[in-house]
């Protein structure tokens, strides 16, 4: 008996739906853009980093600008789950991961409830981001630090989550500030802005002295002790406030 004929028969490769192939290839694109910039890279390398052949790339992108705006959209999509679980899935006084000062003032007036509800939603933006930046690794820096800036389109599509950030915690100040619509953005934006930052800190190690949770806080402390200076002053009920923020 020859040795070929000896040995145990292989089973056969299941071969990759289209849905999982376009995820691996996503996963190592953003994996060598991240590592390279989108300059510094080429469709052949990513193939044979993905171990596909050129057609196979092709036929899901079908160029480098395309594979890198899917890149950026999945990093988006990653992004705004991570706000949105720290928007909606948590309990502003009770949960686990809220400061002291939010948990001790559940009963107090319509103004303090009003600072407690938007100290918890700053801090859960940076919290957010900061995580996302811990789990995303290198691919992060795709939505914060792009080295594509004269491609429009592009461009657009980088500051996209960010904006859509921005006009969810706007929403949240309209309803416990005397700012206008378009105020509230402008100052979510900046705050928005300062969340990106601390993501940053997280990629750099620049921010090593401090443990996570002293940088979630303090980054959120200076972002909303200027804000709420911008409160409301009336005495209304502060279940009114807390109803008209409420995750729907």
């Amino acid at each position: 008996m020859g040795l070929v004929s000896s040995l145990p028969a292989q089973p056969p490769r299941r071969r990759m739906t289209k849905q999982d192939r376009r995820a691996q290839l996503l996963e190592r694109a953003q994996a060598m853009f991240a590592s390279h910039g989108f300059h510094h890279i080429t469709m052949d390398e990513i193939a044979v980093a993905a171990q596909v052949s050129k057609p196979v790339l092709y036929r899901h992108f079908p160029s480098k600008r395309d594979l890198y705006l899917a890149t950026i959209d999945d990093r988006k999509c990653a992004l705004l789950r991570a706000v949105d679980d720290a928007l909606d899935q948590s309990d502003i006084f009770n949960s686990p991961t809220a400061a002291p000062d939010l948990r001790h003032h559940r009963h107090d007036g319509a103004h303090d409830t009003s600072n407690t509800i938007g100290l918890a939603t700053v801090r859960a933006i940076m919290r957010a981001y900061v995580e996302f930046a811990e789990q995303s690794g290198g691919s992060a820096t795709l939505l914060f630090e792009s080295d594509v800036t004269r491609d429009d389109h592009i461009r657009e599509k980088i500051q996209e989550p960010s904006e859509l950030v921005a006009h969810r915690v706007a929403t949240r100040l309209t309803h416990i500030t005397e700012l206008s619509d378009h105020e509230a953005v402008t100052i979510a934006r900046c705050a928005t802005a300062l969340a990106r930052h601390a993501a940053v800190d997280v990629l750099h190690h620049t921010a090593a002295a401090l443990n996570r949770e002293e940088h979630i806080d303090l980054l959120a402390r200076f972002a909303w002790y200027g804000i709420s200076g911008m409160l409301r002053r009336e005495g209304k009920a502060s279940a009114q406030t807390v109803a008209a923020i409420a995750p729907t």
